[in-house]
């Protein structure tokens, strides 16, 4: 088997240069240097290949695309089959158009993370609602159906997970964001979705005053990324048995987390998602079972955590 550097972060010229080997997959974004996808994936490969030799030539890359280029870089890395595609910032809403299949979820969602390829093109699915609501599970025991969700955002990541609150029966949404207008467009495909109705916004500087005593807040904003970040809302307006979910994992302590802690509420930040994502999208690709154990353990080592679950 030829061993590839995949720790390197390649562009749209090393496609013509460099031979990617038998089943090559990738992840696209900008900045994408950062990105711990190729750790978690080789790894959960590594492991499969030890009791399927079908996997024994695939191998996961990091590709830095600038977003006017996506549209020349998709026919690019069919042209030199590349299986699967992950699509991370700024590609997810942008790669909609460009792609020949998108399934419902995607659909709805407004964005794909997952592409696979097919003779004529890619077929792209969404993996985040997948990733989030087993993230839900494995940190806090919550379920999305019969729970109250109060989410914070209106952006791609907010617009996925309000989908799959929907799709999974939660019990009563709340949705709240700075911007009505943006607001307004999770509303209304919210709302279209059998079940929808169940939704309601909110203006994120007022939670709803008649939240019952358990209840789950998810944080798809960005305000947490930089350490001085304020949190998006007064967590001590919470009830004591809410739990508190945030989607950034880098830091992974943002002042949401904290200060929900420090309110006895219990917290769990957004790696298990990324990790739980990224196995839903290697078993489309591969068919095969996929360790969630062994992803997060090399999400953990790419970012100088202790493991999780050990």
């Amino acid at each position: 088997m030829t061993t590839f550097d995949t720790d390197k972060t390649y562009t749209l010229d090393d496609l013509g240069k460099i031979d990617f080997g038998g089943t090559p997959l990738a992840v696209l974004g900008h900045p994408i240097k950062h990105s711990v996808s190729p750790a978690m994936h080789n790894a959960a490969l590594a492991k499969m290949r030890l009791v399927d030799s079908r996997f024994a030539d695939w191998t996961y890359f990091r590709f830095d695309v600038a977003p006017e280029d996506l549209p020349k870089a998709l026919p690019l890395f069919h042209k030199h089959n590349f299986l699967g595609l992950n699509l991370t910032i700024p590609h997810k809403v942008e790669a909609m158009p460009l792609i020949k299949g998108i399934s419902p979820d995607s659909e709805r969602m407004g964005a794909v993370n997952t592409l696979v390829w097919d003779e004529f093109g890619y077929n792209g699915f969404n993996t985040d609602g997948y990733g989030l609501k087993n993230a839900l599970k494995a940190d806090l025991d919550v379920s999305l159906k019969g729970a109250t969700v109060v989410l914070l955002g209106s952006g791609g990541a907010a617009r996925a997970a309000a989908v799959q609150c929907v799709l999974d029966h939660c019990s009563k949404l709340y949705i709240g964001n700075r911007t009505p207008e943006r607001l307004q467009n999770v509303m209304d495909v919210v709302h279209a979705m059998p079940g929808g109705q169940t939704a309601e916004a909110f203006a994120i500087a007022e939670l709803p005053t008649d939240l019952p005593e358990n209840g789950v807040l998810i944080n798809a904003t960005s305000l947490g990324l930089k350490s001085d970040d304020p949190a998006p809302i007064d967590v001590t307006a919470l009830p004591k048995g809410w739990k508190v979910y945030d989607m950034i994992y880098n830091p992974s302590a943002t002042t949401l987390l904290k200060e929900a802690s420090a309110h006895g509420l219990e917290i769990a930040n957004g790696l298990s998602m990324l990790v739980h994502q990224g196995v839903r999208s290697l078993e489309i690709w591969s068919h095969a079972e996929v360790s969630a154990h062994v992803m997060s353990k090399a999400a953990c080592r790419a970012l100088n955590l202790p493991p999780r679950y050990d």
